[in-house]
């Protein structure tokens, strides 16, 4: 049929010579699809007749779509342009190196570096050489005076090395990023039509002249005409900035536009345009146009400055200048954390040179009484650039660069490997923000069940079928009306396909509730396929779609005497109290009273529900010619006076996995509510299955209607109090609007009941769970059954739609907050030992211990390397055994910080005793006071192979944070890991015995390298008796990574707030598992908002972290304008369910198991943290579309620095 619908057309397009034969050219149809509304149709009745005659010049049918030809195929994209939109170029290898050079410490370095090898070509007469004072003099072999050039070199290839390892690492993480962004946009798929199949391709794949099946919640990849509508209400505030929904039909306004919200209903459409010459391609190409265009001298200032602040991972303190910029407010901890790690560093270097200089003067000057000679001015100017040289590599030492690089590797390999976990990361930091989660809303369908829905009881014909009636049983009246309502009051995309494997079951495809009905009707041995061939789609009269608000669907049809006759089906309850009239045995209607009814859910539907079945009501209504057409815009006066057919029971099964991962989310410290549109008694069922309720738990289990009653004011207005007062005990919400889960999220997010602010994540499918998704402060949308509008409105898309999913994602998100700080323990050890050493060193002997090229060594290992190494360590189940850190955990704990002063002090103690009297021990000659070009020595030789080893040795103790014995526990496991500190020490050693002058390293012995490892290897002894001391003895420990100071709590507060614990393993074993709570409770806001660091280093990979990536069609303007109108206190269509579900379910008993224990005087605490939480999610919520990516998870660690990491 599809090949006779082009028969004719090369005839009639012959006298045009349009593009590859086809009716009408590219020009022609864009020009089209800049018209709306009476323009368009008028533009369409011109040119071609109607949208039949557009489908005629573009070669296609209306009703079977293209034949599917991949000659046809290949040719239309030649013509008309693929669906895709070319990304931006990603940067060059050398642009990458070009803006890590940018670094400013790395600068410094390389100056002193050139001046260095400058001043070493210098050689002043040697017979004035002894009057420039005893450090210049005593080399007496010439060639080490020539090999000066070594150091200044060796500086230079050293800084040539963190360059290209920054570059490389920027590199291939943009390489990911673009790898994860086209696989997002590989997971899209769109339903066509192609040779009479609906077939689901790739959205790339769409071509011109295919028709395509656009359907409630969908993101529309191309622009169109409609050729058939049911309903249709199209969202396309992304492209005019007009809120309201737009209605779309053939008389009125057929033009369908790429980047627009299907918000309702359902309809097929021609494909006119796509990819660069779509609506959303155009805007692009103007954005791509006008960003060229304006290259001139100030654009490119600007954007030196841009790159500047963009820049790569190297500098900690481009983080904070960027991560500054990117948010406006409150003062970030991140920052203060970086600026006195930053500040320390600078007076360290300062007062290091100042130091040198002034012994350095004093000592040649005054001692040695010299007179200034200008033959030695370039000698004293190279001891001065020596000087500057230590200084700088103090600073270079002291700056934690490595935080950054820490967190994206952490974050990029989490974001990785939580594929394999079926979760698909939109947002990065959500992946982290999921540790700290305390909460889950959870919708109940395809989340905690199977989804997989089919009829297991049923009510008809008077009578209640605990299985399947026999078709024989069901009279022939009955059986008619109840198959011909299913089969056109069903969407005809849902269908029942033949199973993949033999002996399988049947496939679903579609709306699975509809599944379920459409298999009860071959069940009853009828063919529901028959009676949709004899009507088909566009034959249907009028289709009221389901939706939220209705909660039902209706189909009309005309008679051919002129009569109407309406099917409906929807939720038992609403449709029962529309229906006036009961279908019974012998075919005939008999009154449906009111009391009838209160028995039906007595009896029948309350039974059903209580076995967690949900229940459907099946109706009709006849409107006799003798009334004439009603209007049918009035749909309250519609869907009434209906007459019930059937009433069925739809078991969806709980998923087999989801009660065990609901037990390690209560065992975790996270509440799990279900949050859905069912009937109270199927919701609770499911609950009690499923272990969110458990038997004698005092926990609140209510529907909308009552919900609403209890948290909305006189006025009718919502009242956080009322809130507070619920949802602590809340886990069940049934019958919810998605205006009751928006409001449940915030208020749960807003509160203050708590002393620690609660961290909502939330699932959702719907169009209408968009609100609710972006409030969350991480959305979880459903990869199988969820709507595009929802996985736009997302951080993580479950690709299996299954709850455990979930747990895995918390697990990774507590691994990355435990894997940052790991390296931040690991890190800030080394700081301490390196500045302190090249400090005293340089004070004491005026040179420094740890030379210039070996520091440079130190940073890349603690850097680069351990960030590699600590940052991947896989997660284990024993992080799903303690409570959420909460938003206030700083980010060293006392803990770590008892580590970090014990392994510096044993570092520092092992360092000086070698400096100063290692020369005895090993028995050789001293390395301290060497003149300038002396050779290397052993005895310096060994200080800096002893400090490396120390630190190989630590980043083992490192990997455990709670202060637990067995560090080496699942070391294996890593590869990455292993495989790092192995190459680091043969490196080491290659650097030991062969680097020679430019590493300022002489060739070990055995006998010394068995010390310099042995000594390390006391870092993992010293490491054991460390964490025998409780941290609760040293009171003098503080956390650190603190805000602004709250007010103290006082003590008795502080020892009922057991969800704060510390976990340390020395008090456990002491005190028989007795576990601490911080004593300085000013746990502000942690972690480091490396983020937003590195988000801004990102700038390439927007698309990753923002819903609406330049380089997707997809993700454009992707922001459907929510309004949730919190003061409407009128909830549709909903507000005359029973009085039996009026009242709120309690379990009835005294043990309160999971309660959120609330303190005793929930006096509001001055939490400035939750006004600096509202107006940080307002702020970014307004930006949504335009820049800031996902709203702010205020949850976060790694995002609270700011507002949590």
């Amino acid at each position: 049929m599809a090949n006779n619908s082009y028969s004719g057309v090369k005839n009639s397009t012959a006298m045009a010579n349009h593009d590859g034969d086809f009716g009408c050219s590219l020009k022609d149809l864009r020009a089209l699809m800049e018209l709306r509304g009476a323009e368009a149709i008028s533009k369409i009745g011109e040119s071609y007749g109607d949208v039949q005659g557009l489908c005629t010049r573009l070669k296609t049918s209306p009703v079977d779509g293209l034949s599917g030809q991949p000659a046809d195929i290949d040719k239309r994209k030649q013509v008309f342009g693929k669906n895709l939109i070319p990304p931006k170029k990603p940067k060059t290898f050398l642009q990458l190196v070009w803006e890590a050079l940018q670094d400013v410490t790395l600068i410094i370095l390389e100056v002193a570096a050139i001046v260095s090898l400058g001043l070493s070509f210098y050689k002043p007469p040697d017979a004035e050489r002894k009057n420039c004072g005893k450090a210049a003099g005593g080399v007496e072999d010439e060639g080490e005076a020539d090999a000066g050039w070594i150091e200044g070199a060796a500086i230079l290839l050293s800084v040539v090395c963190v360059v290209l390892v920054t570059a490389f690492n920027d590199w291939s993480k943009e390489k990911q990023f673009r790898g994860l962004q086209s696989r997002i946009e590989q997971e899209q798929k769109f339903a066509v039509v192609r040779g009479g199949q609906v077939i689901l391709i790739p959205v790339a794949e769409i071509v011109v002249g295919d028709v395509a099946q656009i359907k409630y919640g969908d993101l529309l990849p191309t622009d169109g005409v409609l050729i058939q509508g049911n309903d249709l209400k199209i969202d396309e505030s992304s492209l005019t900035g007009e809120s309201d929904h737009v209605k779309k039909t053939l008389d009125r306004d057929p033009m369908l536009l790429s980047g627009t919200h299907v918000m309702e209903g359902s309809g097929k459409m021609l494909v006119t345009a796509v990819g660069e010459n779509s609506q959303t391609g155009i805007i692009f190409a103007l954005l791509g146009a006008s960003e060229e265009d304006d290259d001139d001298e100030d654009e490119k200032e600007a954007k030196k400055k841009e790159k500047k602040e963009k820049k790569s991972m190297l500098t900690f303190r481009s983080v904070l200048e960027s991560s500054h910029d990117s948010y406006t407010v409150a003062p970030s901890n991140k920052t203060k954390f970086k600026l006195e790690f930053s500040s320390v560093g600078l007076v360290m270097s300062a007062i290091t040179v100042i130091i040198l200089v002034v012994l350095f003067v004093v000592d040649t000057f005054w001692v040695q009484d010299l007179p200034w000679d200008t033959e030695c001015t370039p000698i004293y100017v190279q001891f001065f650039v020596k000087f500057f040289i230590i200084g700088v590599t103090v600073l270079v030492v002291a700056v934690p660069e490595g935080l950054p690089l820490a967190v994206t590797i952490s974050l990029a390999y989490s974001v990785k490997k939580m594929m394999k976990d079926n979760n698909l990361v939109r947002h990065l930091d959500a992946c982290e923000t999921m540790g700290n989660a305390t909460a889950i809303c959870s919708d109940k369908t395809g989340t905690l069940t199977m989804n997989r829905m089919t009829v297991v009881q049923a009510y008809l014909a008077d009578k209640h079928y605990r299985k399947v009636p026999e078709p024989e049983l069901v009279p022939a009246a009955i059986m008619d009306i109840l198959i011909l309502g299913i089969s056109i009051n069903c969407a005809y995309t849902t269908k029942i396909m033949s199973p993949e494997k033999e002996g399988g079951l049947p496939r679903q495809v579609g709306n699975k509730t509809e599944c379920a009905l459409l298999g009860f009707a071959n069940d009853l041995k009828r063919d529901y396929q028959a009676i949709r061939n004899e009507i088909p789609e566009e034959q249907l009269y009028k289709v009221y779609t389901f939706n939220s608000s209705r909660k039902s669907m209706s189909t009309v049809l005309k008679n051919p005497d002129g009569s109407f006759r309406m099917f409906s089906k929807g939720a038992s309850e609403i449709i029962l109290k529309k229906c006036c009239r009961l279908l019974t045995a012998s075919g005939e209607a008999k009154v449906f009273r009111p009391r009838d009814r209160d028995d039906m859910v007595k009896k029948v539907i309350e039974p059903m529900a209580s076995e967690g079945l949900r229940t459907i009501c099946l109706a009709y209504r006849d409107f006799p010619v003798s009334e004439g057409e009603p209007d049918w815009d009035q749909e309250n006066d519609i869907l009434t006076s209906l007459t019930c057919v059937c009433v069925v029971g739809i078991e969806d099964p709980v998923r087999p996995e989801v009660p065990d991962a609901i037990k390690k989310c209560q065992r975790a410290g996270i509440t799990v509510r279900m949050v859905t549109g069912d009937n109270i008694n199927t919701a609770r069922a499911i609950a009690t299955k499923c272990g969110i309720l458990q038997p004698g738990d005092d926990f609140l289990c209510i529907d909308g209607k009552e919900f609403n009653r209890r948290i909305r004011n006189e006025k009718g207005e919502i009242e956080q109090e009322r809130i507070d007062k619920i949802w602590p005990k809340l886990r069940v919400l049934a019958r919810s609007s998605p205006t009751d889960k928006h409001t449940l999220v915030k208020g749960i997010i807003d509160s203050t009941v708590l002393e620690q602010r609660q961290v909502v994540a939330v699932t959702g499918d719907g169009t209408n769970d968009g609100p609710a998704l972006k409030k969350a402060d991480v959305g979880f949308a459903m990869g199988i059954a969820g709507t595009d509008v929802a996985k736009e409105a997302s951080d993580i898309i479950l690709t299996d739609d299954n709850f455990s999913s979930i747990v895995k994602a918390v697990m990774w998100g507590r691994n990355v907050y435990d894997s940052i700080s790991k390296f931040l323990q690991f890190q800030l050890t080394v700081n301490v030992v390196a500045v302190i050493v090249a400090f005293t060193g340089a004070c004491i002997t005026q040179d420094s211990p740890l030379k210039a090229v070996q520091m440079l060594w130190v940073n890349l290992i603690m850097d680069t390397f351990a960030s590699l190494a600590l940052a991947t360590e896989p997660p284990t189940e024993s992080l799903l055994l303690r409570k959420p850190y909460g938003r206030n955990k700083p980010l060293i704990s006392r803990t770590m910080m008892k580590n970090i002063l014990g392994h510096g002090v044993y570092q520092l103690v092992i360092i000086f005793t070698l400096l100063f009297v290692g020369e005895r021990i090993f028995n050789i000659d001293s390395g301290r006071y060497a003149p300038l070009h002396s050779p290397p020595s052993e005895h310096y030789t060994i200080i800096f192979n002893t400090f490396v080893l120390m630190q190989l040795f630590n980043e083992i103790n490192a990997r455990k944070i709670h202060g637990e014995r067995n560090v080496f526990d699942g070391i294996f496991n890593n590869l990455i890991f292993c495989s790092i500190v192995f190459s680091t020490f043969v490196i080491q050693v290659v650097i030991v015995q062969w680097g020679g002058k430019p590493f300022s390293c002489v060739g070990l012995t055995i006998d010394q390298w068995l010390w310099c490892t042995f000594l390390g290897f006391g870092s993992l002894l010293w490491g054991q008796l460390i964490s025998s001391i409780p941290t609760s003895r040293l009171t003098f420990l503080k956390s650190a990574g603190h805000g602004t100071q709250r007010q103290e709590i006082p003590d008795e507060e502080l020892e009922d707030m057991e969800d704060m614990e510390e976990i340390d393993h020395a008090e456990r074993e002491l005190r028989r598992g007795q576990i601490l709570w911080f004593r300085g409770l000013n746990r502000i806001q942690t972690q480091i908002r490396v983020v937003n660091a590195f988000r801004s280093s990102l700038s390439p990979y927007e698309g990753l972290e923002k819903p609406e990536s330049r380089s997707s069609i997809h993700n454009f303007m992707t922001h459907p304008e929510f309004r949730i109108e919190d003061s409407e206190p009128s909830i549709p269509l909903i507000d005359d369910t029973d009085a039996e579900d009026d009242a709120p379910t309690k379990r009835n008993s005294a043990s309160p198991r999971n309660v959120t224990p609330t303190p005793p005087s929930p006096t509001p605490s001055p939490n400035q943290n939750n006004n600096a939480v509202e107006s940080s999610s307002n702020h970014l919520y307004v930006e949504a579309s335009g820049a800031a990516g996902t709203p702010s998870a205020p949850g976060s660690p790694l995002h609270s620095l700011e507002t949590s990491l």
